[in-house]
């Protein structure tokens, strides 16, 4: 699956992204605002076995952000099971230097379209930590709606924080 969008390509991670992997998520700005099992620091042998994994098993629902042939970004979706299993949740990271730029927002879209499309589906959601005000705002202009705060539900780099969850129904 790709998808050719106006300001970015989204495809499967594979074999060759790696240098341009640790060379975009390799940021402290990026590892404060996702899950801890994202690395950091990030080296060659976590993008060596990031793009393994994803390519391997994960080649239908997470994708890279690529900018000029050059894989800058990820965003995916992961299934969920048992009571939950009519929702997907919606994850995404982008290199600092491609913020603010409306690629995020564009891949966002394409992203819960192909999701509800592709998926039997009815809701896609995701989780924002309370000091990320932009990936709150990203997930606003794609028709996401603020459905819960919860607090102290967290605990990121030492810091307790609440976390926003957004969701978007079919």
């Amino acid at each position: 699956m790709e998808l050719q969008l106006k300001k970015s390509t989204l495809r499967p991670w594979q074999p060759g992204d790696e240098p341009s992997l640790v060379k975009h998520a390799d940021n402290k700005k990026i590892w404060e605002n996702v899950r801890d099992h994202f690395p950091h620091p990030y080296t060659m042998s976590d993008a060596e076995r990031w793009v393994h994994h994803a390519s391997q098993s994960l080649h239908d629902t997470v994708f890279a952000i690529v900018v000029n042939g050059e894989a800058v970004g990820s965003i995916g979706l992961v299934k969920k099971e048992d009571v939950y299993r009519k929702s997907m949740e919606l994850g995404y990271w982008l290199g600092e230097q491609f913020w603010g730029r409306g690629i995020v927002t564009e891949a966002i879209g394409a992203v819960t379209q192909y999701g509800f499309s592709s998926f039997d589906i009815v809701r896609i959601y995701a989780d924002v930590f309370e000091w990320n005000a932009a990936s709150a705002h990203v997930l606003e202009k794609n028709g996401f709606l603020f459905e819960a705060r919860l607090k102290k539900a967290i605990c990121k780099n030492g810091r307790v924080g609440d976390v926003f969850m957004y969701a978007k129904t079919k």
